[in-house]
């Protein structure tokens, strides 16, 4: 067999060669790719589990694999002549500079692909060791940056593709770009500012996901920090979504952080309850409340009187270490027994008219 042979412009021996080294990436490009994976795994999470090591890195072989595969490929054939016969001229182009083209483009799409990939793998990671903290800040920040990288890749392939498919220039698209986008931040300043905001959340923690806030009259639960705005489940159980620049520039009242919740009432009695009855009436209600669990600083005092009722004020702190259901019959019961003193020394309510 004559090696030198040609064959659509190059030797039967330069196709064997590539062949080979064909047959020797694909056998070896498990092995490759895993250890790539288990590199980055390894980076990441330093105790390296090896359950979870085997769960995430089977996530990463197959597009190292596939990436590795083609620019094997790319490299080989670039070694090769290729055939005058088949160099025919479409429109402008020849055969040979559109199948270049078609090269680099599937080449940058793995490559970004394979980068989109270790971004996901990372994050997963990074996820299930946040979720060993009890703080919530850190899920929602790897969240966070990942869609922003992710982001930053599909940019970065874009401008990969301008230029090296279509022989674009980077620099001046750049310098257009950089125009109209300080164009677009004018016109989308209260976006900006909203994106800003999300960062200072973020790093300030005011509050954090699960977090019990108080906002524009409106209370409930943190579920997401968005790039834009806060999303918070309010106690009627709707979902309302809070530009993060109101959230950065309002009074926010974080009850999940408070100490003790307060628990007032204000009871309207008639005017012909005598200072006598009052003053019994607040020193029952004072003794008695202060003898339930979980309750503190207990106030009951006589705060107003007038033509039309008396009022006796009372207030008290409570444990938010109570659940809620606790802490209302605590409120009904501290409500009742109130009721009942009046029906039981026969003091009156005052009526309005």
């Amino acid at each position: 067999m004559n090696l030198d042979q040609q064959f659509l412009n190059n030797s039967l021996r330069s196709y064997i060669v590539i062949g080979t080294i064909f047959i020797v990436a694909f056998l070896v490009k498990r092995l490759i790719s895993r250890f790539f994976a288990s590199l980055i795994y390894t980076w990441i999470d330093k105790k390296n589990h090896s359950d979870l090591r085997k769960s995430h890195v089977h996530r990463l072989i197959v597009p190292i694999e596939q990436f590795l595969i083609y620019l094997v490929a790319v490299i080989v054939l670039y070694e090769l002549q290729f055939p005058a016969q088949w160099n025919i001229h479409l429109y402008k182009l020849t055969l040979q500079i559109v199948v270049e083209a078609i090269v680099k483009l599937f080449f940058i799409i793995l490559f970004i692909r394979v980068g989109l990939r270790v971004l996901e793998f990372v994050a997963i990671i990074l996820e299930e060791k946040a979720k060993l903290t009890n703080d919530q800040t850190d899920d929602q920040l790897i969240l966070f940056f990942r869609d922003f990288f992710k982001v930053i890749l599909y940019i970065i392939g874009f401008l990969l593709i301008l230029h090296f498919v279509f022989n674009e220039n980077i620099g001046n698209l750049v310098t257009s770009l950089s125009i109209v986008g300080a164009a677009v931040a004018l016109s989308m300043r209260e976006s900006l500012e909203n994106i800003i905001a999300s960062f200072i959340i973020f790093f300030d923690k005011p509050f954090t996901i699960g977090d019990l806030v108080k906002v524009n009259n409106f209370t409930g639960t943190i579920e997401k920090i968005g790039l834009r705005s806060t999303r918070i489940r309010t106690q009627d159980k709707t979902y309302i979504s809070v530009p993060n620049k109101q959230m950065v520039d309002s009074i926010v009242d974080n009850i999940s952080l408070r100490t003790e919740r307060k628990i007032e009432l204000d009871l309207q009695l008639n005017v012909n309850t005598t200072a006598t009855q009052l003053a019994a009436y607040s020193q029952y209600i004072q003794n008695e409340i202060s003898q339930l669990k979980n309750v503190s600083n207990v106030m009951a005092y006589v705060s107003e009187v007038g033509k039309q009722y008396h009022v006796l004020h009372l207030e008290c702190l409570v444990s938010m270490q109570l659940e809620f259901n606790e802490f209302i019959a605590l409120k009904e019961k501290i409500n009742v027994t109130a009721i009942q003193y009046a029906s039981d020394h026969t003091i009156r309510f005052a009526t309005t008219v």
